[in-house]
């Protein structure tokens, strides 16, 4: 096993304000392992949770893949064999990882098909905002509509949603079934509504 020398003053950033001593000091030695990409890391990854308490385990796990910056392989695996809180940590880490679309975009989309609401959240980050294709980003603001994500989580929604007609067609359709079926039409619908009316 290496062994890792975390500097006395390697800070975190503030968002780990909250964190205990021993969590800080836990989460100071997991980044410093991963910057060295030693035998540990990804353990560490895994137990983050444990660790920094589910509140933190998001933010912590990010912070170890993003000082890993592992490679595409490695990427592809930490999201198959994970929980569904590792599976969203990958998602949410994508946008700071040199990954190419190629790549991670399969991750993207095992998650659009999910049907656990977090994983659709976390996927619809900025990576996928430049990457996705126009068919599969309407089809995942869709998705959060009918399965209550907020569509505030999809990145750069007001310019990708902007002068979209088939988007707008789409969310017709979708609240003209709605109405027929004497159902209530998401809130959200209207907002991304108007954003496909900006030009």
């Amino acid at each position: 096993m290496t062994v890792v020398h975390t500097p006395p003053d390697a800070d975190l950033p503030g968002e780990f304000a909250g964190l205990g001593t021993d969590a800080r000091r836990w989460l100071t030695a997991a980044r410093a392992s991963a910057t060295a990409r030693d035998t540990d890391w990804e353990l560490r990854f895994a137990e983050a949770g444990r660790r920094c308490g589910t509140e933190h385990a998001d933010a912590a796990r990010v912070l170890l893949l993003t000082a890993a910056r592992p490679d595409a392989e490695t990427v592809t695996l930490l999201y198959h064999r994970g929980t569904a809180a590792e599976r969203r940590a990958v998602l949410l880490a994508l946008d700071g990882l040199d990954t190419e679309p190629a790549h991670a975009l399969p991750l993207v989309e095992d998650a659009l098909r999910a049907n656990d609401t977090t994983l659709l959240a976390a996927a619809l980050g900025p990576y996928a905002a430049r990457h996705l294709d126009a068919h599969q980003w309407r089809h995942a603001v869709l998705k959060c509509l009918f399965t209550g994500v907020p569509v505030a989580t999809v990145a750069n929604l007001a310019a990708r949603a902007r002068a979209d007609a088939e988007l707008a067609r789409m969310l017709r359709a979708y609240a003209a079934e709605r109405t027929a079926a004497h159902r209530d039409i998401p809130a959200d619908l209207d907002r991304v509504l108007a954003l496909t009316q900006e030009q």
